[in-house]
This record gives C-alpha cells, structure tokens and sequence, in this order.
C-alpha cells in the first residue's frame, strides 16, 4: 500500500442469496483525512463499512486498510482500526469511566497507559464532569462522545464512523465534529458514513454511492464545481403544479423540490427565469419569488442520484 493512502478498495462485491449489497466499490482514502461516504438508505454504506472493517468478508475484490489486507491479516486490521456502528454496545448499568475501562481491557490498554489515554479522551469530549454518571442516564449526544471514547481507547490508525450523529441534537452534533478535527492533528484516517449534507460538506472528500456502486468521488468544492448551468430557487404556489410544468420543461435541466420551494437547474438564470415565469404563468401558478442561488452538495447529490442534471466529466 502506498505511504499515503489509508484505505484502498479494489472491485469489492457483496452478494448474499437474492441480494446484492455491493456491486464493484472502488475507493482510496488518504492518511490522515476525514472521508465522507454518503447515499440512500441501502445503497451500501454500512455493507462497505463492515467489510473495509474485517467484519464481513466481500463476495470478492480486495482491500488493504492501514497497510494491511483485510482478507489475509484481518486480526491485524482489527487492531488498527476503530470501529462505531450505529448502534454502539454501550453497557447502561456501567459509569462513562466503566465503559471506558472494559473496552480498554478489550485491547489491552491497562495501568497508568489506559489512566493517560483515559484522562484525554475525558477533556477532549468534555465528559469529565460525568465520568462517574451511569451511561443509561446520559444525553444522546453525550452517550455518542462516549462511543467515540471508547472507540478510541487504543488509539486506531483508521476510525470507521456508521452515521455517528443521527438522532443527535445541533450542538452536539457539533461538538462531535470538533472532536473529529481534533483527531486529524494525530494523524488519524476518519472514514464516515452521514445522511447529513452539512456534514457532508465537512468533509475532506466525499464519495456518493447509490446501489452499491459508488458513482462519483472528489473534495466538496470539487462537485459542486462539476454541475452545469445555473441554479434557481422557486417559490410557488401550488408548489406541486409548479414541479410539474418545469419538470416537462424542454428549459429546464432538472427540478427538486425543497420544502417549500422548488431547486430548478437551468443553462442561464436569466433565459431561464424569463423562461419559467412564462411557463407558470400559462398554468395560473403564483410566483412569489425567484432568486439564483449556489447550489449546496446537497442539491448536488440529488441531482445525480436522480439523472436530473447532466454533470461535468
């Protein structure tokens, strides 16, 4: 494996009976970097996540994490890695420090090493105060920095993160985020799995993997900067009568709608706000506003998940 690469996927496959998870993932994360993995409920995160992770053995393909071949030195790559799934087995009836404890018996990090290690993961996720609270009777947020704690109680190389901040409230959805980049100064790889585009965005680089293929990888920026033509932001009313009309718009690239409004990709904003407002006017539909706006990775994402936007090679 290259000095520079944590992670290095090559043509991986998953299939069980009547399914396949992953179809031909092939990915590089660099050392040292956070990396985003983001797709639809099924499209293969966590499938890709448990395999890269020694977990699950793939179907076939190969994969080297840490400098070490997932199929022939899996024990090795466990001893390299963190892993947190979803759903973390903390143990309720066990104190933050408690749990801390056991899982640091887990890898063997005892005496005055597990009191140092302990004693900074404690100040970097601000659960001192708690240490001796049962982890039944913590807060969302605080029962995931325990997670994490935990799962960084043998300092890994390669921290696997499935959806760590779902159901977590803002603030402690950024507090865990500080806590990630705080991590990069050690040198650590972050692979992460989020439903979240604002996370998303966080990230070094991000790959988009839908149906088990990942279908596009690069920086955030990098993206965003590959979509044609402009973005416009339509508030209309009925808002479903709208979507329609544009959607069968020979004018319009591509149409989302976004709560109340609607997301339309256009070759020029000027053409095509002159365009649209001819178009849902003929429909009796009512504009109240229509803006160019900088498209978000979100509004990436969906665009090509959904074949709605032609995007650049």
């Amino acid at each position: 494996m290259p000095e520079n690469y944590a992670i290095i996927a090559r043509d991986l496959h998953k299939v069980y009976t009547n399914q396949v998870a992953i179809a031909g993932v092939t990915l590089e994360v660099r050392a040292g970097e956070i990396f985003g993995l983001v797709g639809p409920d099924g499209a293969g995160k966590t499938t890709t996540m448990r395999i890269l992770a020694g977990i699950l053995d793939p179907t076939s393909g190969s994969a080297e994490v840490a400098g070490f071949d997932i199929a022939k030195q899996p024990e090795l790559v466990k001893s390299s890695i963190g892993y947190m799934p979803q759903r973390f087995a903390m143990y309720g009836d066990l104190t933050v420090t408690e749990n801390m404890r056991f899982f640091a018996g887990i890898y063997k990090v005892t005496g005055d090493e597990f009191l140092i290690r302990e004693k900074r993961l404690l100040e970097f996720s601000r659960l001192e105060p708690f240490r001796d609270r049962l982890a039944s009777n913590l807060s969302g947020g605080m029962k995931q920095k325990l997670a994490l704690a935990c799962t960084l109680i043998h300092t890994p190389q390669v921290l696997f993160l499935d959806e760590p901040t779902t159901g977590v409230d803002p603030v402690s959805r950024r507090d865990f985020w500080r806590i990630l980049y705080s991590l990069l100064k050690d040198g650590v790889t972050v692979f992460v799995s989020t439903p979240y585009m604002d996370e998303a965005e966080r990230c070094n680089r991000v790959a988009l993997i839908s149906q088990g293929k990942i279908t596009i990888c690069d920086t955030p920026h990098a993206l965003k900067g590959q979509m044609r033509g402009d973005l416009l932001e339509v508030l209309a009313h009925p808002i479903r009568v709208a979507h329609t009309a544009l959607h069968d718009s020979p004018n319009v690239l591509g149409v989302q709608i976004f709560g109340d409004r609607l997301h339309v990709w256009v070759q020029n904003a000027t053409i095509g706000e002159q365009s649209m407002r001819a178009e849902l006017a003929a429909t009796r539909v009512t504009i109240t506003t229509i803006r160019q706006i900088v498209p978000s990775l979100e509004d990436v994402f969906i665009s090509l998940a959904n074949n709605g936007v032609e995007h650049g090679e």
